[in-house]
């Protein structure tokens, strides 16, 4: 099967990038996770962006703060779709890395989710990879048959007891 690169720029961004690990494994696509600092060791990078397409990765998802350079330099080195997630920083709150991101010359797309938006990102390259696998897209599927079923529960669920009900169990 197909694998996802995912990497960070720093460890700090764990908490995101393993919303994409846990998105992907849910829906049973291979992936490696690294961290790598484009500007701390560009010679490793380097090496690891290059070696990707021979490992059989087919999307990364890259994530990073602040100048947010990662993704970027993910696809000007790597010939696959790359998937940008801007962090949220204390600085900008995630505006500097976003703009970073998104904001790519033409000719060097980087695909850009919501800062924070690990979740996202996993199910954006598990539907890049579903163009050429049948299993995996009826996976999607169903994936997203049970978040429809998750609101109408919740739907449900208020109107069986009102929303001043609801609203004392949501903060439970």
């Amino acid at each position: 099967m197909a694998k996802v690169g995912i990497v960070m720029g720093s460890d700090s961004d764990m908490p995101v990038m393993a919303q994409a690990a846990d998105i992907l494994e849910k829906l049973g696509v291979d992936y490696e996770m690294t961290v790598i600092s484009a500007h701390r060791e560009p010679d490793i990078f380097f090496q690891y962006a290059k070696s990707l397409e021979e490992k059989g990765v087919k999307v990364v998802i890259a994530g990073a703060g602040k100048a947010a350079h990662l993704p970027g330099m993910c696809a000007a080195l790597f010939p696959m779709p790359v998937i940008g997630i801007p962090m949220k920083t204390s600085d900008l709150g995630g505006v500097d890395s976003l703009y970073s991101i998104v904001q790519m010359p033409s000719g060097i797309p980087v695909a850009t989710v919501a800062i924070g938006g690990g979740t996202n990102a996993g199910i954006l390259a598990a539907k890049i990879l579903a163009t050429s696998d049948d299993q995996l897209l009826e996976r999607l599927k169903h994936y997203s048959e049970s978040l429809k079923n998750d609101v109408v529960k919740k739907a449900e669920r208020l109107d069986e007891i009102g929303y001043k009900e609801y609203l004392a169990q949501m903060k439970k």
